[in-house]
C-alpha cells in the first residue's frame, strides 16, 4: 500500500513540476514602472519614462519627471527597457505539440477548400511550446491553419490562458489561402529533374480559385435553401469584415493574387510570405495591401537576388510606404517563434531603424491583424500587455525579461526550459 501511495505522490510531483504555469489572476493593484527607456511601439521612445496601468489598461505614459502621482506597486526600472508585448503573426502555436506524434498535430484539415475551418477551437492553451514564448517577450500570436488551397480562419490569442475561450482576443480575424506557384519542379527522389520550370497548370489553378469564389458569391446572393458552410464562411471577405491572407511569393503570383482579389470584390487583402514583394511595392501601395514577411534567416530564392535580399526587404518595403509585419511560417516554425524579436533585430542590423524594427512586431502587426485599437503600443487606454527587459529586447544578450504583464496581469516567466537552465547552470560551477 505504501508503495502505491509513494508512486502516486511521485507521479503527481513529476506532473506538477512539468505542467504549464497557472494563468495569472486578474489585476487587482495598480503598477507604476518608473525610470525605464520606453519603446512605445509606434516609433517613439521616452527616456526615463513613467508608465502606469490599472485594471488591465494603461492610464499614463510619459516622463518620470512628471508630477503625476505613482499608483500601487512601484517598479524601479532605471537602466532597463519597457516594450509592448511582441505579436507573432502567421504561426501554428498551440496547434502542434510534438511533430512526430500525429495525435498532437491539428494544424490542417482534410480537403482543399476549407474556409469554414476554425483554428481557434484546436488551440491548446496548455502547450509547453506556447509557454516558452513568454520569456522572450512574445505575448500574443495569430493562430493560423495550414494546408490545402483555402486553409481556414485564423484567430489572435494572448499567451496566458486556461483555454481557447480565455485566450482569444480577436476571433476569426481572416481566411487564409495558399496561392499556386507559376513554377514547378520534378520529384528528385523519383529520378525527375528537380530544376524549376513553368507550371502548365498555373492558369487552370487560378481559374479554379476564381470559380470557387464566384460560386460562393452566387450562393450568398441566393435564398440559401441548402446550407453550405464553406461558402457561408466566405461572406466576411465580400463585406469587408474579414481579412484575406494570401500566402504567396513571386512577382507574377503576387500581382495575379491582387488582381483576382479585386475582380472578386475582395479588398481587405494581406500578402503573407511575400518573396519578391519589393519588386511590386508600387502595386501594393496603390491597392493598400500590407505584407507579413517570412523570417529573414534564409537564403534568397532567386539567383539574381543580392545575398542579403531577405535581410533588407523590410526596409525596402517600408521606405516605399508598404505596411510590413513579420510572420513565422517555415521549418520548425513553432519553436522558432520565440526568436521573433531577434528576427526583427536582424532587419535592424541591415539598415532598418531600430524603433521601426520594434514596430514590425508590435503596432504594425496589431494594425494588420485589426487589434491596434486596444494593443500593439504603449498608449493610454490600451491593454497593459507589456514587459520589462534588462536590455535591448531585439538582441539576444539584452533580451532578459524581469517582468511581463498581459492585460495587466503579472504573468510567470518560468517554463520547462528555464527549469532546465537552472538545473544545468550549476553543473560545471567550481566548488
Amino acid at each position: 500500500m505504501k508503495k502505491i501511495i509513494y508512486s502516486v505522490l511521485f507521479f503527481c510531483l513529476i506532473g506538477n513540476s512539468t505542467a504549464q504555469q497557472t494563468p495569472a489572476d486578474q489585476q487587482t493593484t495598480a503598477y507604476s514602472i518608473e525610470g525605464a527607456t520606453a519603446h512605445l511601439g509606434n516609433g517613439e521612445v521616452i527616456e526615463n519614462s513613467l508608465l502606469i496601468f490599472n485594471e488591465g489598461k494603461i492610464t499614463f505614459v510619459g516622463s518620470a519627471m512628471a508630477t503625476t502621482a505613482r499608483l500601487g506597486s512601484v517598479i524601479n526600472a532605471k537602466g532597463k527597457h519597457v516594450y509592448p508585448g511582441f505579436i507573432a503573426a502567421n504561426t501554428t502555436l498551440g496547434l502542434v505539440e510534438i511533430d512526430a506524434v500525429k495525435a498532437t498535430n491539428d494544424q490542417d484539415e482534410i480537403g482543399i477548400m476549407n474556409p469554414h475551418i476554425r483554428s481557434l477551437i484546436a488551440y491548446n492553451a496548455e502547450s509547453k511550446v506556447v509557454e516558452s514564448m513568454r520569456p522572450n517577450g512574445v505575448l500574443m500570436a495569430q493562430i493560423t491553419p495550414r494546408g490545402g488551397v483555402l486553409s481556414g480562419t485564423s484567430s489572435v490569442v494572448q499567451l496566458d490562458a486556461w483555454n481557447w475561450e480565455d485566450a482569444a482576443i480577436k476571433t476569426d480575424d481572416g481566411i487564409h489561402m495558399n496561392w499556386p506557384s507559376s513554377f514547378t519542379s520534378g520529384k528528385w527522389w523519383l529520378g525527375e529533374d528537380p530544376a524549376l520550370k513553368p507550371d502548365v497548370k498555373y492558369a487552370e489553378n487560378v481559374d479554379e480559385i476564381k470559380a470557387y469564389f464566384m460560386n460562393a458569391k452566387n450562393y450568398l446572393a441566393s435564398n440559401k435553401e441548402k446550407t453550405h458552410l464553406p461558402y457561408q464562411a466566405t461572406a466576411g471577405l465580400f463585406d469587408g469584415s474579414k481579412r484575406f491572407f494570401i500566402h504567396v511569393s513571386g512577382q507574377k503570383e503576387i500581382t495575379d493574387a491582387i488582381t483576382v482579389s479585386k475582380e472578386l470584390g475582395i479588398h481587405n487583402l494581406i500578402i503573407v510570405n511575400g518573396e519578391a514583394a519589393d519588386k511590386v511595392a508600387d502595386l501594393l501601395v496603390k491597392n493598400n495591401v500590407s505584407v507579413i514577411l517570412d523570417r529573414p534567416h534564409r537564403n534568397p530564392n532567386s539567383e539574381d537576388d543580392a545575398y542579403d535580399a531577405t535581410y533588407t526587404i523590410a526596409k525596402t518595403l517600408l521606405d516605399k510606404g508598404v505596411l510590413v509585419s513579420l510572420g513565422m511560417e517555415g521549418q520548425m516554425e513553432r519553436m522558432q517563434t520565440r526568436n521573433l524579436p531577434f528576427y526583427a533585430g536582424t532587419f535592424a542590423a541591415f539598415g532598418l531603424d531600430k524603433e521601426l524594427a520594434v514596430q514590425l512586431i508590435t503596432l504594425n502587426t496589431a494594425t494588420i491583424l485589426g487589434i491596434d485599437a486596444f494593443t500593439g503600443s504603449l498608449e493610454v487606454g490600451k491593454d497593459a500587455t507589456l514587459f520589462i527587459s534588462e536590455g535591448d529586447a531585439l538582441e539576444m544578450r539584452g533580451n532578459i525579461l524581469i517582468h511581463a504583464f498581459i492585460q495587466g496581469r503579472s504573468i510567470s516567466l518560468e517554463t520547462h526550459q528555464t527549469a532546465l537552465w537552472k538545473r544545468y547552470s550549476n553543473k560545471y560551477k567550481t566548488k
